[in-house]
């Protein structure tokens, strides 16, 4: 009951920020508050709008808002969201385009569950429809998941993996980025053991912690500093009575936001002054970036208790993966098994999540992959986001990883690469 009160209590505060921002705008946009040059009034309305909706988009999650793709023909197509597989605590979804042409090349983007929705990867997904027939793992927020449905950790995880590839078969080319990189590898070789037909032709590894000592951060340096016990009684709550998971042990989506932000406080301090006084001025707009970046990162979600604490425990602390000791459903997955699947690592020279060498680390646990199915890429002045959704991706990396799937596709033919600068 402790831990339910608290979580209302966060949930309380952020309710009460909200309206107090919409009070303050709504107070100053009064007619009457024009009737006289009051600088003032500027001031708080542009607070309040800046407070109100930095407030409301943390508990909403966000639409995908893809854009119509282009035929050979110069046709826009609509994209349509299809779920392929629905289960409990996440989706195999299908951005569907009638009408155009099949993609020769079919892609199954493996979206972290670290906070953040899977529309945190909408640029990559955009970057990718024009060339690929793309596939995502559309993860469920904790907090609207009763308790009956039992628990999710990260054997779970790999097995919700697992079901995703052979459900598309093995023509399938995986991108997994950043926190589902070890699990992606680690489903890759559970089926490469159990139904070798139904992996995956190829896996592209985007900055993931395979092996968090190769290359220390700030956050491998938390999971080392502190104690499992620690992590579960500063951490972990229960969902409040308001959703359908009331009761449910989380880490809640609110309380991981302040974890992100402190981690570059600096940063978003200066970002928020600066839209007040852009607000202020009128120079603020819609879409503008400052809304299109926060829009999407303030949307945060709960994870279950048990993967949050078996991914620091396990991933982290032991290293299951990078000592290659994992196990699933109590049998041990041995990344040695995948002896078909090339691998190409991913991973920016700046990143300050996953350091360079904690995903290259992957490579030599791939003792049954002979080196020529193996492939690496360090790209030069690039950051965590960087290397999936920023420019550095869109000019350089993408490229790389469709002539990647391409080399390994088993199709002589080549498929035609679309804006590759774009």
């Amino acid at each position: 009951m402790k831990y339910m009160m608290t979580y209302d209590l966060m949930e309380s505060t952020r309710n009460t920020y909200q309206w107090l921002g919409a009070s303050a705008r709504a107070y100053a946009s009064y007619p009457m508050m024009s009737w006289a040059a009051n600088p003032a009034m500027d001031w708080l309305k542009a607070w309040g709008e800046v407070t109100e909706r930095t407030f409301a988009r943390m508990v909403v999650k966000p639409d995908w808002n893809l854009p119509p793709i282009s035929d050979d023909k110069g046709k826009d197509h609509t994209i349509v969201i299809e779920r392929v597989l629905e289960r409990p605590f996440g989706d195999l979804i299908h951005f569907a385009t009638p009408g155009r042409k099949a993609s020769k090349r079919r892609v199954l983007v493996v979206a972290p569950m670290s906070g953040h929705y899977a529309t945190l990867l909408r640029k990559t997904v955009i970057s990718l429809l024009p060339d690929a027939d793309v596939y995502i793992t559309d993860w469920h927020n904790a907090r609207d998941i009763p308790v009956s449905a039992g628990k999710f950790d990260v054997e779970d995880y790999t097995l919700y993996l697992v079901d995703f590839m052979r459900e598309l078969g093995p023509d399938t080319h995986v991108i997994a980025v950043c926190q589902p990189v070890p699990l992606a590898l680690a489903a890759t070789a559970y089926l490469a053991a159990e139904d070798p037909k139904a992996q995956p032709r190829s896996l592209t590894l985007i900055g993931g912690p395979v092996d968090p000592e190769a290359n220390h951060t700030e956050v491998t340096d938390f999971g080392r500093s502190v104690t499992m016990g620690q992590l579960e009684q500063t951490m972990i709550q229960r969902v409040g009575f308001k959703y359908a998971g009331v009761g449910r042990t989380v880490y809640p989506g609110l309380l991981q936001l302040a974890s992100f932000i402190s981690m570059n406080m600096e940063t978003h301090s200066d970002a928020f002054r600066d839209q007040i006084i852009k607000s202020a001025k009128g120079e603020a707009s819609e879409h503008d970036k400052h809304n299109v970046f926060y829009d999407e990162y303030l949307a945060v979600m709960d994870m279950t208790a048990e993967f949050y604490l078996s991914t620091v425990e396990r991933i982290f602390k032991n290293r299951e993966i990078a000592q290659n000791s994992f196990t699933v459903n109590g049998k041990a997955v041995d990344l040695g098994k995948i002896t078909t699947v090339a691998v190409k690592i991913v991973e920016g020279e700046k990143d300050d999540i996953s350091a360079p060498g904690q995903c290259l680390a992957a490579l030599p646990l791939l003792t049954g992959l002979p080196d020529s199915k193996k492939a690496a890429h360090l790209e030069p002045g690039a950051g965590h986001y960087g290397i999936f959704a920023g420019r550095s991706w869109r000019q350089n990396i993408r490229p790389l990883v469709l002539d990647f799937i391409d080399a390994n596709s088993g199709d002589t033919k080549k498929p035609a690469n679309k804006n590759a600068a774009a």
